[in-house]
Protein backbone atom coordinates (compact mmCIF):
# COMPACT_ATOMS: atom_id res chain seq x y z
CA UNK A 1 0.00 0.00 0.00
CA UNK A 2 1.54 3.00 -0.74
CA UNK A 3 1.62 6.01 1.77
CA UNK A 4 -0.07 9.20 1.18
CA UNK A 5 2.60 12.07 0.06
CA UNK A 6 0.06 14.87 1.86
CA UNK A 7 -1.36 13.99 5.39
CA UNK A 8 -3.22 17.24 5.47
CA UNK A 9 -3.26 20.88 3.89
CA UNK A 10 -2.55 22.09 7.38
CA UNK A 11 0.69 20.17 7.66
CA UNK A 12 1.60 21.25 4.02
CA UNK A 13 0.40 25.08 4.82
CA UNK A 14 2.10 25.04 8.36
CA UNK A 15 5.49 22.96 7.68
CA UNK A 16 5.54 22.36 3.95
CA UNK A 17 5.41 18.88 4.36
CA UNK A 18 5.21 16.72 1.42
CA UNK A 19 6.43 13.40 1.74
CA UNK A 20 8.04 11.45 -1.69
CA UNK A 21 6.18 8.37 -3.57
CA UNK A 22 8.02 5.30 -2.93
CA UNK A 23 8.04 4.95 -6.98
CA UNK A 24 9.97 8.08 -6.79
CA UNK A 25 11.98 7.52 -3.81
CA UNK A 26 13.08 3.81 -5.63
CA UNK A 27 13.64 5.68 -8.92
CA UNK A 28 16.01 8.53 -7.34
CA UNK A 29 17.92 5.46 -5.23
CA UNK A 30 18.62 3.79 -8.59
CA UNK A 31 20.21 7.01 -10.36
CA UNK A 32 23.19 6.20 -7.04
CA UNK A 33 22.38 2.26 -6.78
CA UNK A 34 26.26 1.36 -6.71
CA UNK A 35 26.55 3.53 -3.40
CA UNK A 36 23.37 2.45 -2.13
CA UNK A 37 24.82 -0.80 -2.24
CA UNK A 38 27.97 0.01 -0.30
CA UNK A 39 27.56 -0.52 3.28
CA UNK A 40 30.00 2.36 4.66
CA UNK A 41 28.59 4.82 2.09
CA UNK A 42 27.16 7.77 4.52
CA UNK A 43 23.93 9.13 3.29
CA UNK A 44 22.52 12.31 4.81
CA UNK A 45 18.72 13.47 4.55
CA UNK A 46 18.03 16.52 6.21
CA UNK A 47 14.25 16.81 6.05
CA UNK A 48 13.66 13.39 6.22
CA UNK A 49 10.28 12.72 7.71
CA UNK A 50 9.54 9.61 8.27
CA UNK A 51 11.99 8.16 6.41
CA UNK A 52 11.38 7.32 3.13
CA UNK A 53 14.69 7.63 1.49
CA UNK A 54 16.38 6.56 4.57
CA UNK A 55 14.20 3.22 4.86
CA UNK A 56 15.14 2.47 1.13
CA UNK A 57 18.85 2.60 1.44
CA UNK A 58 18.89 1.08 4.40
CA UNK A 59 16.71 -2.14 2.85
CA UNK A 60 18.98 -2.16 0.14
CA UNK A 61 21.92 -2.05 1.85
CA UNK A 62 21.16 -4.85 4.21
CA UNK A 63 20.16 -6.83 0.78
CA UNK A 64 23.28 -6.13 -1.14
CA UNK A 65 26.01 -9.00 -1.89
CA UNK A 66 28.36 -7.18 0.81
CA UNK A 67 25.87 -8.16 3.67
CA UNK A 68 24.53 -11.28 2.21
CA UNK A 69 27.79 -13.07 1.82
CA UNK A 70 27.98 -13.19 5.86
CA UNK A 71 24.39 -15.03 6.73
CA UNK A 72 26.53 -17.93 7.91
CA UNK A 73 28.25 -15.44 10.37
CA UNK A 74 26.26 -14.18 12.75
CA UNK A 75 29.33 -11.89 14.30
CA UNK A 76 29.92 -10.72 11.09
CA UNK A 77 26.36 -10.11 9.75
CA UNK A 78 25.39 -8.19 13.17
CA UNK A 79 28.88 -6.29 12.80
CA UNK A 80 28.76 -5.03 9.05
CA UNK A 81 24.87 -4.52 9.65
CA UNK A 82 25.66 -2.12 12.04
CA UNK A 83 27.83 -0.08 10.01
CA UNK A 84 25.09 0.14 7.53
CA UNK A 85 22.57 1.51 9.74
CA UNK A 86 25.66 3.64 10.72
CA UNK A 87 26.25 5.73 7.41
CA UNK A 88 22.48 6.43 7.91
CA UNK A 89 21.97 10.37 9.21
CA UNK A 90 18.81 12.16 9.35
CA UNK A 91 17.18 14.87 11.27
CA UNK A 92 13.85 14.45 12.10
CA UNK A 93 11.76 11.15 13.40
CA UNK A 94 12.39 8.36 11.61
CA UNK A 95 14.20 6.16 14.13
CA UNK A 96 11.93 3.53 15.28
CA UNK A 97 11.19 2.88 11.30
CA UNK A 98 14.86 2.31 10.50
CA UNK A 99 15.10 0.30 13.44
CA UNK A 100 12.16 -2.14 12.65
CA UNK A 101 13.43 -2.51 9.29
CA UNK A 102 16.52 -3.60 10.78
CA UNK A 103 15.49 -5.50 13.65
CA UNK A 104 13.22 -7.91 11.11
CA UNK A 105 16.25 -8.53 8.69
CA UNK A 106 18.62 -8.83 11.84
CA UNK A 107 15.72 -11.76 13.10
CA UNK A 108 15.59 -13.91 9.82
CA UNK A 109 19.27 -13.87 9.54
CA UNK A 110 20.43 -14.46 12.98
CA UNK A 111 17.62 -16.27 14.16
CA UNK A 112 17.42 -17.41 17.89
CA UNK A 113 21.42 -16.28 18.68
CA UNK A 114 19.80 -12.68 18.41
CA UNK A 115 21.59 -10.75 21.14
CA UNK A 116 20.65 -7.76 23.05
CA UNK A 117 23.93 -6.06 23.19
CA UNK A 118 23.45 -5.82 19.32
CA UNK A 119 19.76 -4.47 19.38
CA UNK A 120 21.04 -2.32 21.80
CA UNK A 121 24.45 -1.09 19.88
CA UNK A 122 21.71 -0.63 16.67
CA UNK A 123 19.11 1.79 18.90
CA UNK A 124 22.52 3.67 20.08
CA UNK A 125 23.77 4.02 17.00
CA UNK A 126 20.14 5.32 15.35
CA UNK A 127 20.13 7.56 18.66
CA UNK A 128 22.98 9.42 17.66
CA UNK A 129 22.44 9.59 13.96
CA UNK A 130 18.75 10.43 13.95
CA UNK A 131 18.09 13.47 15.37
CA UNK A 132 15.17 16.00 15.96
CA UNK A 133 16.82 19.38 14.88
CA UNK A 134 16.42 22.17 12.42
CA UNK A 135 17.99 21.17 8.94
CA UNK A 136 18.75 25.21 8.18
CA UNK A 137 19.66 26.74 11.66
CA UNK A 138 21.85 23.29 12.36
CA UNK A 139 20.54 23.50 15.90
CA UNK A 140 18.80 20.89 17.98
CA UNK A 141 15.14 21.43 18.32
CA UNK A 142 12.85 21.05 21.59
CA UNK A 143 10.00 19.05 21.95
CA UNK A 144 8.13 22.25 20.32
CA UNK A 145 9.97 22.18 17.40
CA UNK A 146 12.37 25.24 18.52
CA UNK A 147 15.68 25.88 18.41
CA UNK A 148 18.00 25.20 20.96
CA UNK A 149 21.93 26.26 21.81
CA UNK A 150 23.04 22.97 21.54
CA UNK A 151 24.47 22.33 17.71
CA UNK A 152 23.33 18.93 15.33
CA UNK A 153 26.62 16.46 15.55
CA UNK A 154 27.05 13.39 13.82
CA UNK A 155 28.95 10.54 14.68
CA UNK A 156 30.74 8.44 12.32
CA UNK A 157 31.14 4.70 12.42
CA UNK A 158 33.92 2.98 10.46
CA UNK A 159 35.68 -0.31 11.43
CA UNK A 160 39.10 -0.13 12.17
CA UNK A 161 41.24 -1.99 9.14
Amino acid sequence: MEKKQVKSRERVAAHGEVFTAEREVKAMCDLVKPETERIDSRFLEPACGDGNFLAEILTRKLACEQIRKYRKSNYDWERNSLLALGSLYGVEACRERLYGLWEEEYHKVCKKECNDDTRAAARFILARNIVCGNALSLMCVDENGKDTSEPIVFSEWTFPF
